[in-house]
């Protein structure tokens, strides 16, 4: 089931276009990443789903609903979190949680004291005394505390330290297994690579890649080291070998799948004595698929 459509997305802001044929869609129960470098147009994208923004030109939909006109009813069944949270400084934490619940118009008391626990907030204090991360969790803690069908995530952990992240993961796993939908747009490529089912690339407002990380990794490359009885001088000439970093009689390359079968077959007349292959991380992957669409480091 179908929970998020975007179809050829555009959007000019004078002669400027911000977003030129954008397709997204999020399906029930799966985590979607979003990913980009500043001002590729993940911000953009969002303020159309959520309704801010009208789209020049294509269509787009949340629970069959139309997200410019039908944005009231989509924002009941919406949590959205932003990369940088703005509070009422002269209310407390607590008293930003309840506002947010009663207009999503779902208020369980129990379940928000749970999630106040797992981010560790105090909700008594006042919101101008509250830290980046803390304004982050209450974001937070309002958005999953909320009886939402899709969470719109958009940069949601910046700010917060490390165990924070983790209890975020959390959230995101429990979230899944209830059936609920998130698209995340992230920077922090291992957080994506830790939660996504399926991940989009964007840059300079088109989406350049779209497939789950086994699949985009098929496209791709392999990491290789290794080390050899006989010292390799060069590689020069084998076809499908990158970025090769030899000291001497230990190597490190990254093989494309469909040649790395040779590739090892032509090492291994240096006799091998040690061998490491793994898939590229996502941000390594990212980074091949972005310079291979004619972008910039």
């Amino acid at each position: 089931m179908q929970i998020l459509r975007a179809e050829n997305i555009v959007k000019q802001f004078g002669d400027f276009t911000a977003l030129n044929g954008v397709n997204i869609q999020v399906d029930k129960g799966e985590v979607y990443g979003f990913i980009g470098p500043n001002g590729a147009g993940k911000t953009t994208t969002i303020r159309i789903l959520l309704g801010i923004y009208k789209a020049t030109k294509g269509r787009a939909t949340i629970l069959g609903k139309d997200v410019w006109k039908d944005a009231v009813e989509i924002h009941k069944k919406t949590a959205y979190v932003p990369g940088d949270v703005n509070l009422w400084g002269n209310l407390t934490g607590g008293e930003v949680i309840d506002f947010f619940l009663k207009l999503s118009g779902s208020y369980d008391k129990s379940r928000k004291e749970r999630f106040i626990e797992k981010f560790d907030l105090d909700p008594t204090k006042k919101c101008r005394t509250y830290s980046k991360g803390n304004r982050q969790k209450v974001a937070l803690i309002a958005a999953f505390a909320s009886d939402a069908e899709l969470y719109i995530l958009d940069e949601p952990t910046s700010g917060l330290d490390p165990l924070m992240e983790k209890a975020f993961q959390e959230c995101i796993f429990d979230a899944k297994m209830q059936g609920k939908s998130i698209l995340l747009s992230s920077h922090i490529l291992s957080e994506v690579e830790k939660l996504c089912d399926r991940v989009s690339i964007i840059r300079k407002g088109k989406i350049i890649e779209t497939g789950t990380l086994d699949n985009l990794r098929h496209l791709t490359r392999t990491n290789v080291s290794l080390m050899t009885k006989k010292p390799i001088e060069t590689l020069e000439g084998i076809a499908g070998v990158h970025n090769v970093q030899i000291k001497g009689k230990s190597l490190s390359l990254q093989v494309d799948n469909n040649e790395i079968g040779d590739v090892i077959k032509y090492i291994g007349q240096f006799d091998i004595k040690k061998i490491e292959i793994t898939p590229l991380a996502l941000e390594d992957l990212f980074m091949h698929y972005y310079k291979g669409a004619g972008g910039e480091q």
